[in-house]
């Protein structure tokens, strides 16, 4: 595979940027949303990247072409934007982030009137706009001249603060410690800790600075936040991905959480307040199932992308959701993920139980999931999963195609499937013992690679 392989689907359009991510792809997805939404009122955000100002310029370049009415919310969170997007009585809006990808990427992702981002059905609807290039198209004395400012920062302090305890969590100082990743969490979650009362430890928080890490909040990224909190005796620590989707934990102790126990602790601290259905996606470890159990709470299972996540939880009320990369909904916040939501959520929780994380951790039950990503080239990836199909087919195995192909057994499983923002196939094998899931990896691999 290139890596400058350009990505178009479901979570956006993105790429490495003086590659296949241009400066014309950006005006041109920019103009098909604009014609996509008559024209009407787009809010833009950006994250810090060093391509984020020449993309910025593209896409409001694009949206002002097609008549719209831009508001510029410069840099900020993705789930500002979301929030802003009702209080503000937008159409819809563009946020230009390339999330958990390194920082040569960059990404439009399309957010539709409702906050939440555009559905299969809709981004399909975009993309042949898109592809007919037939885009709505001001008259020079109908274009707009004025981009308005707004700070929907602000607007989701506010949102935050009527949605949680704010009391409790300021009568109990909490001291945590916090990596912005110098991204758009800089200007949002030191303010959030700040009004929650906490003694607030912060790196990485400057916004003018180059990423520090690769922007995914996980184990492998999270040393620096690690030896801060050991350092500075924080009762926890919270790592924010680019646009603040993500959330990556560290007990007091110094444990560096994986990814997927965010959701799990999420879904634990909400089901011990009120018990109702939980989604989350396919891929997502089966410990959310055993949580539930616990509490006799339903999981539903979506295929892979947040908006089948938003989508469901709106359909059966749900309590709580999420992936397991990190992304927590609190839908008393907003129905999409939101990594300040996340914190509130877990500080509310500590302040009001006296329960460190490291105990709300030691409630999970543990399974091995591995991650395996195969670089596959764009018109290669499909007859690679059709050959792991005939496979299970001559084996006369069951599977599950709600998103790629999935395999159960009483002990584990494996789930294959298209990357939705790289040119890859996806492995992921979760077992009740390492070697287990090795095997459980190792036996989907073998029926792809010939």
């Amino acid at each position: 595979m290139t890596v400058n392989s350009l990505k178009i689907g479901i979570s956006g359009v993105r790429g490495v940027v003086g590659q296949t991510f241009t400066p014309e792809l950006a005006v041109a997805f920019a103009q098909a949303l604009g014609t996509y939404l008559d024209s009407g009122r787009i809010l833009v955000c950006r994250d810090t990247r060093t391509s984020g100002p020449m993309v910025h310029a593209a896409v409001i370049s694009g949206l002002l072409a097609a008549g719209c009415e831009v508001i510029d919310l410069d840099i900020c969170p993705t789930p500002s934007l979301q929030l802003a997007v009702q209080w503000l009585r937008a159409e819809g809006g563009i946020s230009i982030t390339a999330g958990h990808n390194p920082e040569p990427w960059n990404a439009l992702k399309f957010v539709r009137a409702d906050g939440l981002y555009l559905n299969a059905t809709q981004a399909d609807e975009l993309l042949d706009i898109f592809h007919q290039a037939e885009f709505a198209k001001a008259s020079w004395k109908s274009i707009r001249c004025k981009v308005e400012r707004q700070d929907a920062i602000a607007h989701h302090l506010e949102i935050l603060a009527g949605a949680f305890d704010i009391k409790a969590v300021r009568a109990r100082r909490l001291t945590v410690a916090v990596d912005c990743c110098n991204s758009s969490c800089s200007l949002l979650a030191p303010r959030w800790l700040d009004a929650l009362g906490c003694n607030v430890l912060a790196v990485n928080d400057d916004p003018a600075m180059p990423f520090p890490h690769a922007p995914e909040p996980g184990p492998q990224t999270m040393g620096q936040l690690r030896a801060l909190v050991l350092a500075g005796r924080a009762h926890v620590g919270f790592a924010h991905d680019a646009d603040g989707e993500r959330l990556g934990l560290v007990t007091e102790t110094g444990e560096m959480l994986s990814e997927e126990a965010t959701l799990a602790i999420a879904a634990e601290i909400q089901l011990r307040q009120k018990v109702g259905p939980v989604v989350t996606n396919i891929s997502t470890s089966m410990t959310v199932e055993r949580m539930a159990a616990r509490y006799g709470a339903s999981v539903i299972r979506t295929p892979v992308g947040q908006v089948f996540i938003s989508e469901a939880m709106i359909e059966v009320g749900a309590v709580v959701g999420g992936e397991g990369s990190g992304g927590v909904i609190v839908p008393r916040v907003q129905w999409t993920h939101d990594s300040a939501a996340a914190v509130g959520l877990i500080l509310e929780h500590m302040a009001r139980t006296g329960e460190p994380l490291s105990g709300l951790a030691a409630t999970l039950p543990r399974f091995t999931l591995l991650k395996h990503n195969m670089p596959v080239e764009p018109d290669r990836i499909y007859s690679v999963l059709q050959r792991l199909r005939d496979e299970l087919e001559q084996e006369s195995l069951d599977y599950d195609e709600t998103d790629g192909i999935k395999v159960s057994w009483p002990d584990g499983w494996v789930h294959v499937r298209v990357s939705n923002t790289e040119s890859m196939i996806r492995v992921i094998a979760e077992a009740e013992s390492a070697a287990r899931a090795h095997e459980l990896l190792e036996w989907a691999r073998d029926r792809m690679v010939p």
